[in-house]
């Protein structure tokens, strides 16, 4: 025990019991703990002090006595074996009087109570049951709680309990009877419960049992008699909770009871425990009930459970149908519960069970189903050896739920079909409809559109339920290996037929995977009898055709272009053994580019001629016409699965056509044709261009045959039948006549197309045109459609085969002539048919073939083409029409493109008739009048062709001798102003118009083909730079082009340009602006000598003019004319804009922006206004109002005009040279503006001297936003931006410095921000701005002394002053400020001062003595209202001792540390923070006096309790000022632990730390320990709760660590005082502490 007086733990414990209760529950946790750890140390004291506290205080309120008599329990409970037995003994008689003491039940006191009980009762059973029965009489009911706690120990202690539990059953039974109130029954009922659960457990580990025999039938009677209460009268109460742990104890002891008892009652304790279903909501435990009583009655072998197995299988089934939530944990267990029942049942009467489960899933009720199937899956999974003989029946049950609708029965059916799958169940007869019901929801639709929510939460939507049998299908391919050969082949039957297309992309997954399995095993069964008796496969053809199909829409139906190809691939034995090496060579290709594309991206055209190769590859590799000619067949009979599915029709045709190409039986092929011209459904556009295609394939090996049955078929009954007589009787369904026409059109147009050249021409009047001309007046738009485009593929047939052999085409001008007729039909305003882009088309093909067309007809073509387009509105221009007639977007854009595509290449064919200047202007004069359109994007379709035609025209020129180009100037002068026209894709065509037409020039002048024209390749960079125009880049392009312009042309050509100048600067259209602009300069530069008078005037004009001018570069020409007035006239120019009115406006602003362009001159006018800067007056002091006191600076307007013109011409880029030369002076003068600057105001009349009479009033808006400090420093970024110091100007971005120059509280900080990124990214400079800086320090402004002041002190930080010899000079200026007048200033020199030690340290013992002396003095200084003086002397001293020399130190030691001294607990943050650092920094200078080792033990607690200070900057200083010191404190142990563990940028673990250092402080300062406790004690009443806590730590730990020897050095009264104080603290963190500390004392 040591020292510690009895009565200290005494006054610490009692304090701990009576925090107990504390508000705040971490500190009740610590005070709990540290009783615990009291008690722990002398269980019998503190046992002893807790009886008393209850005792003493019988008023004390419930929660604070709980909380002790559960500080009891734990105490009892760590420390059982070490309390004395007298002390049990009284805790046993507190705890059974404290449970017992009031007789109303109360639970949470009373619970604490029997916990203690329960606690002692583990190690002394006797004792406790002696002190429970002595009040738990016969015939008097006992306290509620003596029965719970007989309960609770039969749980915690069977072998101690099971012994004593026949007599408490004897004594137990008689109070049954008696006892009236629903607390009591459900107490003593729950005490059975337990009771028989102890004693199951007990006979089942006899081995371990004190008394190894007892039996079972020991207890029989006792609990047969308990119930007979339970059973016959408490079941029946009405409070459901005693309902349920009376259930709860029938359950447990029906185990116990004999067993012709248990026979006996078991079909009235069934019906009754089936009964409380109904009764209660909770039926997990009722069932657990049952569950027991069916175990216990199948264990005996009970008769009578059969007669019962009714009514049971019902409930049960009831049970299993109710919801599952599994959000709610007792819904979960009473399922599993119920399955549990059904699995011993099933043990028992499979055959009763599995009728009555087979006979249930007839019922179509929902929920109903659910339940049979969870069970049904339930049983095939757990009882596998009952089941066996079951299959066929379960087999034939199931087939009712697979036809129901329902998506939750349809999920649990799945489930079962998967239980089926992995017992053996698909093998069977039968077991293939239900691997057909799998692939049928594989196949399902999706429920939801986006957007909307399932509103039931257990919802199965299609989506869930799809991917569902995909991942059964994908596990009974991998994992049920039984399954491979029921499978395969059958899944095939379900690749062809449409209902299963969804589940296209699974199927194929899985057949690929078992053709693998099966190839690799080499099993006999991979290769497929197709023909087989009885086969209901699909033949090789048909599933050859349809996974070609599939994979020409890869992405559709879920993806299934890629696995339908695969599995192409993996059947290819199957399909034809000659395909397997061609297609393992040419689909893993397919499959890599179907892999790298998307959607989007593929280009289905391609795509679907790939395939169409592959097909037609394959058969050539096959080479077998029979299997050729089946296949044939069998595509054309499967055309109907497609009539919902048009595309894949289409490309079927297409197919079919590369079969029959391959077809040698003629008789076969025309049978085919016949079969398909039947058979198609001609209403439909894509049917019939797919037709067409594929019959046009067909005629590339056939044509005779193909025409001779078109021929035959357009005069067929069908054409008759379809026209009716007269049309009355023409059924609704029947096929218009104009549509089969339109099909037969087109066929006869893809035959032309895909004729074998040299057949063709003899064919095309005769049998071809001759068949489609009757057609040539028709009205209906399906028709003149498929007629525009028969035509021209009969165009572009012809023109293919004409490259060989000569032909006029005699029907020429006819079908021009048809065309154009179709044309002008169209509506102007509107584009919704492909009509125009079909036309246009044909023409460009028919305009190929001879004989020529006439001028005239050249010219009205030209006109109706371009007219029938050009004037079209743009694309997304929305359309008027009925709904069903308008495009969706995508369709208009496809539409528009096309038919503009197709206009450039008529163009380009009527151009290649006659290239020639004559040739081009024929055409360019119908394109002329649009190029000058209103409209945008008529300009841009006009510019856009020319450049197209010109580019045409320059590849196809052939010179054979020099001519003149002669309309070169006419095209240029219509291009030439596109080229900055506000549209910019006409602007980037224009450029590409005129670098054509230079080539063109020089092509006609003699120049090679590959000739390269420096000049003109030019504009090629300049159009890269036209898409995001600014002015300069325009402006480079008018100029390149009047220079090229220049070149090629005749003088007389630019004059017309002269008009333009003076108005034409405003002119509306870019291009007139851009060239007057251009040509004005040129005048300019050549006369503006002698206009000196007129100067001012020209300025005003330019500077109107500028405010309506828009376009962007007209505006950069016109401050090249300021520029250029400006280099013949500077003073004037500059006197003018000086006075124009404040703040500029933005066009002055352009001005003088535009002066920086010239650097020579720019430096000129720089040197101007520096001078007049230096002179001029800054501001006045004015007395704002009669009413308030004090002046207020305000600023004079001309040094402001002179800042804002150096603002705007540094703005210019071009200033840079001038910049560059007069940096320094710049700098230096903007440093010094600024300072002057800082917290002045704007003059009320600020342009009372302005020279624009008219421009007196300044816009309101303008000035309120004007701001004089905010000029100065805008000019000084833009400046270090000009100079190229980004580096300096980067970092003052980020901390914000800008702002903090601006704010008169802040702006030494923004400066000293300036200077110290002006050190680190800009020394070189720094010796010139220094030299120009010093002559303002003595300046009258004591504003521009705080600048420049806090410019130097900050440069001394870095060692740049002194690589660059500026350090004396800077020093000394600093010296003199220490003297400044202003406190400010004297501050900042202190500062810069201090900063040598960081920016020099060398040079600190050079200047030691003046340093030592301007930093005492500062820490003196009297007129300091913020300290901030002296704040800077400490921190200044602090850097210099660290590298002063100790001879200069020595004496002073001391002295400074006892000015420090009171500063340590300054309320300040900073100076505390400071005031530590130079404590850790005199220690060094003092090691090895003793005077200093005494100095540094009397602040050492003070700097151990501030490592938890509330201010990081502080506690970091503690921690450094405390490794300095380590060496002189004298103790080797400390030492090391300071410099280990107090690291600045590591945590510290405070409580681990104090611990480990008290031990040491203990070992080595014995004699320190009085007076480091007191000064402990006196923390206590610090201000800062951080500092309170750890103080609390700190006598905490020390006495923890104490050995007893040294107790007579404490003084354990004035701590224990402390410490019950601190306990009652307001902060809930030091009362945690103290509560801490108080676990200490043992």
């Amino acid at each position: 025990m040591g020292l510690i007086e009895e009565t200290d733990v005494e006054q610490v414990t009692l304090a701990l019991l009576d925090a107990a209760n504390d508000r705040d529950p971490v500190v009740q946790e610590q005070v709990r703990k540290s009783i615990l750890t009291l008690g722990n140390q002398q269980p019998d004291k503190v046992l002893s002090m807790c009886q008393d506290y209850l005792l003493k205080h019988p008023k004390l309120v419930v929660g604070h006595r709980v909380l002790i008599l559960q500080t009891i329990e734990l105490v009892v409970k760590s420390r059982i074996y070490d309390i004395s037995y007298p002390k049990i003994k009284s805790v046993i008689q507190l705890a059974s009087d404290e449970m017992t003491k009031s007789k109303e039940v109360v639970p949470e006191w009373q619970q604490a109570a029997s916990n203690i009980l329960v606690a002692v009762g583990n190690k002394y059973i006797n004792d406790i049951m002696e002190e429970i029965l002595g009040k738990f009489q016969p015939g008097v009911l006992p306290h509620f709680f003596v029965v719970q706690t007989l309960a609770s120990l039969s749980d915690s202690n069977v072998y101690g309990m099971v012994p004593f539990l026949n007599a408490i059953m004897g004594t137990m039974l008689p109070m049954l009877g008696m006892t009236k109130q629903d607390n009591m029954k459900w107490v003593f009922s729950s005490a059975l419960c337990r009771f028989s659960e102890s004693i199951l457990e007990y006979l089942a580990n006899l081995d371990k049992a004190p008394d190894p025999t007892v039996r079972k039938d020991t207890f029989s009677s006792e609990i047969y008699s308990a119930y007979d209460v339970l059973f016959n009268s408490w079941i029946q109460s009405r409070e459901s909770k005693l309902r349920l742990t009376v259930a709860e104890a029938l359950g447990s002891m029906s185990h116990l009871m004999a067993h012709d008892k248990l026979e006996e009652q078991l079909p009235k304790l069934l019906l009754t425990i089936l009964g409380l279903y109904k009764k209660n909501s909770e039926h997990y435990i009722i069932t657990k009930s049952l569950c027991q009583v069916l175990e216990a009655s199948v264990n005996m072998g009970s008769r009578v459970l059969e007669t019962q197995t009714d009514g049971l299988l019902l409930a049960l089934h009831q049970q299993v149908c109710s919801p599952v939530d599994f959000s709610n944990p007792p819904t979960v267990k009473n399922h599993n519960e119920v399955l549990r029942c059904f699995t011993i049942l099933a043990n028992t009467f499979p055959d009763r069970l599995m009728v009555f489960v087979l006979q249930r899933l007839e019922n179509s009720n929902e929920r109903n189903r659910m339940g049979s199937l969870a069970v049904l899956r339930h049983l095939i999974n757990s009882s596998t050896s009952i089941m066996e003989t079951k299959k066929l029946l379960i087999l034939a049950s199931i087939r009712q739920p697979l036809a129901d609708h329902s998506n939750k029965v349809k999920k649990r059916v799945v489930q079962v079909i998967s239980a089926m799958a992995h017992h053996g169940y698909l093998e069977i007869e039968g077991g293939d409809l239900l691997v057909r019901f799998i692939i049928q929801h594989c196949a399902l639709p999706d429920t939801y559109h986006r957007g909307q929510r399932p509103p039931d939460p257990e919802e199965v939507t299609n989506e869930a339920l799809r991917s569902m049998c995909d991942n059964t299908l994908h596990l009974f391919t991998t994992t049920v290996g039984r399954l491979t050969d029921v499978l395969w082949p059958m899944l095939l039957c379900y690749l062809t037929p449409n209902q299963y297309a969804s589940a296209t992309t699974p199927l194929c997954k899985s057949l690929i995977l078992l053709a693998n399995k099966k190839r690799a095993a080499q099993e006999a069964s991979f290769i497929i009898d197709f023909n087989a008796q009885g086969s209901s496969l699909p033949s090789q053809y048909i599933l050859m055709i349809r996974l070609l199909v599939n994979a020409a829409f890869p992405f559709r139906c879920r993806e299934h272009g890629a696995p339908s190809l695969s599995l192409l691939n993996a059947l290819s034995p199957n399909i034809h053994p000659k395909a397997e090496p061609l297609w393992e060579n040419e689909i893993p290709k397919l499959l890599s580019h179907l892999e790298e594309s998307t959607d989007d991206s593929l280009d289905q055209k391609k795509w679907e001629e790939s395939l169409l190769q592959l097909l037609s590859k394959t058969l050539a590799a096959i080479d077998d016409s029979q299997w050729t000619g089946q296949l044939a067949v069998e595509a054309t009979r499967y055309l109907p699965t497609y009539n919902s599915a048009l595309e894949e029709k289409s490309f079927l045709y297409r197919c079919i056509g590369v079969i029959l190409q391959q077809c040698c039986n003629k008789e076969l092929v025309r049978k085919q044709l016949q079969e398909i011209l039947i058979s198609t459904r001609h209403n439909d556009a894509t049917e019939r261009t797919g037709v067409a295609m594929g019959i046009g394939l067909c005629a590339s090996s056939h044509l005779d045959g193909t025409l001779e049955k078109l021929e035959e078929f357009g005069k067929s009954d069908a054409f008759r039948k379809a026209s009716g007589i007269f049309g009355l009787l023409k059924d609704k369904n029947d096929v218009d006549v104009e549509k089969m026409k339109s099909t037969l059109i087109l066929c006869y147009g893809y035959v032309a197309l895909h004729a074998p050249e040299e057949q063709l021409l003899t064919r095309i009047d005769s049998d071809i045109l001759q068949n489609i001309s009757k057609n040539f007046n028709t009205k209906d738009l399906t028709m003149k459609l498929s007629l525009i485009h028969s035509v021209g593929l009969i165009a572009k047939a012809i023109s293919r085969s004409v490259r060989k052999q000569g032909f006029l085409f005699s029907r020429k001008q006819e079908l021009m002539g048809v065309m154009m007729d179709f044309i002008k039909a169209e509506p102007t305003d509107v584009m919704r048919t492909p009509v125009r882009h079909l036309v246009l088309t044909t023409c460009a093909n028919l305009i190929n073939l001879d004989p020529p067309l006439t001028e005239n007809e050249n010219f009205d073509l030209l006109k109706t083409c371009l007219n029938g387009v050009y004037g079209l509105p743009t694309v997304d221009t929305p359309d008027k029409a009925k709904d069903e007639e308008v495009l969706d977007p995508q369709q208009r854009e496809i539409l528009y493109s096309d038919t503009f595509n197709a206009l450039h290449e008529l163009l380009r064919n009527v151009l290649a008739r006659d290239l020639s200047p004559d040739g081009l202007q024929s055409v360019f004069k119908h394109i002329e009048s649009w190029l000058s359109s209103g409209q945008d994007h008529e300009r841009e379709r006009a510019v856009k062709t020319t450049a197209e035609l010109l580019q045409f025209y320059l590849d196809n020129l052939s010179v054979k001798n020099i001519v003149s180009f002669h309309n070169l100037g006419a095209l240029v002068g219509r291009l030439g102003p596109r080229c900055t026209d506000p549209n910019p894709e006409v602007r980037r065509a224009a450029i590409d118009c005129i670098y054509r037409l230079m080539y063109i020039q020089l092509r006609y002048e003699g120049f090679s083909l590959d000739y390269k024209d420096d000049s003109v390749e030019a504009l090629l960079d300049v159009r890269e730079k036209l898409s995001n125009p600014d002015h300069s880049v325009l402006y480079k392009t008018c100029s390149e082009l009047t220079k090229i312009i220049s070149k090629r042309l005749p003088q007389q050509q630019l004059s017309t340009l002269l008009f333009m100048l003076f108005d034409g600067l405003v002119d509306s259209q870019s291009n007139c602006s851009r060239a007057s602009s251009v040509i004005l300069n040129t005048l300019l530069k050549n006369r503006g000598a002698g206009l000196q008078d007129l100067v001012p005037e020209m300025l005003e004009v330019l500077h109107n003019r500028l405010q309506v001018i828009g376009e962007e570069q007209v505006k950069v020409a016109i401050g090249q004319s300021v520029l250029i007035l400006a280099t013949q006239h500077l003073q004037t120019v500059v006197n003018t804009l000086v006075a124009y009115p404040l703040p500029y406006d933005s066009w002055s602003c352009e001005m003088w922006m535009a002066l920086g362009a010239d650097s020579t001159l720019a430096l000129q006018i720089m040197e101007m206004i520096i001078e007049k800067l230096t002179v001029m007056v800054p501001y006045v002091d004015k007395k704002e109002s009669m009413l308030r006191p004090g002046l207020t600076k305000v600023a004079t307007s001309q040094p402001l005009a002179m800042t804002c013109a150096l603002r705007e011409m540094m703005l210019n880029g071009q200033s840079a040279d001038a910049v560059a030369y007069a940096f320094p002076k710049l700098f230096s003068s903007l440093l010094v503006r600024l300072g002057s600057s800082v917290g002045v105001q704007l003059p009320k009349d600020l342009n009372s001297n302005s020279i624009i009479s008219d421009r007196k009033t300044t816009n309101k808006m303008n000035v309120a936003n004007f701001d004089v400090c905010g000029v100065a420093v805008e000019a000084l970024r833009i400046l270090l931006g000009r100079a190229q110091l980004d580096a300096v100007v980067k970092p003052l971005d980020q901390e914000g410095a800008w702002d903090k120059m601006k704010d008169p509280q802040q702006h030494t900080t923004g400066v000293t921000l300036l200077a110290r990124a002006m050190a680190k990214h800009a020394g070189p400079r720094l010796p010139a701005i220094v030299e120009n800086l010093c002559p303002s320090l003595c300046n009258i402004y004591e504003c521009q002394r705080i600048t420049v002041t806090a410019f130097f002190s900050e440069l001394l930080n870095h060692h740049v002053v002194t690589e660059l010899m500026i350090l004396d000079m800077l020093m000394n200026n600093m010296m003199e400020r220490i003297t400044d007048t202003c406190g400010t200033v004297r501050m900042l020199a202190v500062r810069g001062l201090g900063n040598i030690a960081v920016g020099s340290p060398e040079k600190v013992n050079k200047y030691a003595k003046e340093l030592l002396a301007a930093m005492s003095s500062g820490m003196e200084e009297k007129d300091d209202p913020g300290k901030l003086i002296t704040l800077e002397a400490m921190s200044g001293m602090s850097k210099i001792l660290l590298y002063l020399d100790q001879k200069n130190v020595q004496l002073l030691v001391v002295y400074i540390f006892m000015k420090i001294k009171p500063f340590l607990e300054n309320e300040n943050d900073e100076i505390r923070c400071a005031s530590i650092m130079l404590l850790g920094n005199l220690s060094k200078f003092g090691s090895g006096e003793p005077v200093f080792k005494d100095q540094i033990h009397n602040v050492l607690v003070s700097l151990l309790l501030h490592l938890s200070d509330p201010n990081p900057q502080v506690v970091k200083a503690c921690k450094y000022a405390m490794r300095i010191c380590a060496p002189v404190v004298g103790s080797e142990q400390i030492s090391a632990m300071f410099q280990k563990h107090l690291l600045e940028e590591k945590g510290l673990h405070y409580g681990e730390f104090i611990n480990d250092l008290t031990k040491y402080l203990i070992q080595d300062f014995p004699g320190m320990l009085n007076f480091y406790h007191i000064t402990v004690i006196q923390f206590f009443k610090s201000n800062w709760a951080e500092i309170r806590a750890s103080a609390a730590m700190f006598i905490g730990f020390l006495l923890g660590n104490l050995p007893d020897e040294h107790f007579s050095h404490m003084n354990m009264g004035s701590v224990t005082k402390g410490l019950v104080m601190l306990l009652q603290d307001p902060d809930p963190l030091v009362r945690v502490k103290a509560a801490e500390a108080m676990g200490h004392f043992h």
